[in-house]
């Protein structure tokens, strides 16, 4: 995909979308330091995540960091991006959840990623951009072994919605006690065709970082 000059607003919708790429987590059942310095595709992963959410469509990218935060600085380049710290990063995702929507542009829409999804693309971004609806939270989608959509991330939280995910977000669930109080309110966008929606969480999750 052809790379946006910074801040060019590619989503369908009037209301602009920020990314906020968590990646506060320190990766101790992978025992190769914090995710977000993995090596992927000639950078690191955090770098690659930020980027692909830039390029899929989000006015702008905050990224989270929390285990040895000082450290991903100075061996990343994401200048292009706001970086904030989750001082709390080890009692969960809430944490950062919350501080990631902190650092975003009021006015906007929030796309929440996870740095543990290398197989995440512009394309799958673009698409959850293009399907979400005011008042709303989209998320991505991957059929199961019976066919049926199960919500994974990324997943959008229309302005509106925001502060109530914020603040319903605990521990290392980070919004997920929102979306299963509202179900009503979550549209599932099937992006199987386009990415793959799968965690590098073990050892043997490593191939993800191949492609």
């Amino acid at each position: 995909m052809e790379r946006r000059a910074y801040g060019e607003d590619m989503t369908q919708s009037g209301t602009p979308t920020t990314g906020v790429l968590l990646a506060a987590g320190a990766g101790t059942r992978l025992g190769r330091g914090p995710k977000a310095l993995l090596p992927f595709r000639g950078r690191t992963l955090v770098e690659v995540l930020a980027d692909t959410l830039f390029d899929g469509g989000c006015s702008e990218v905050v990224v989270v960091l929390g285990a040895e935060a000082d450290h991903v600085r100075s061996n990343t380049d994401l200048g292009a991006h706001t970086v904030v710290d989750n001082q709390n990063w080890a009692k969960g995702m809430a944490g950062s959840f919350r501080a990631g929507i902190e650092a975003a542009a009021p006015g906007n829409n929030i796309m929440v990623a996870l740095v543990d999804q290398p197989g995440l693309t512009p394309t799958a971004v673009s698409r959850l951009l293009g399907s979400h609806r005011p008042g709303r939270a989209t998320a991505a989608a991957y059929p199961d072994e019976s066919g049926r959509l199960k919500r994974r991330h990324p997943v959008i939280f229309d302005v509106g919605l925001r502060s109530e995910a914020a603040a319903a977000a605990n521990g290392d669930t980070g919004a997920r006690s929102f979306l299963k109080a509202h179900p009503g309110l979550v549209d599932l966008v099937d992006c199987s065709d386009l990415c793959s929606g799968e965690d590098l969480d073990t050892k043997d999750q490593l191939h993800l970082l191949d492609g």
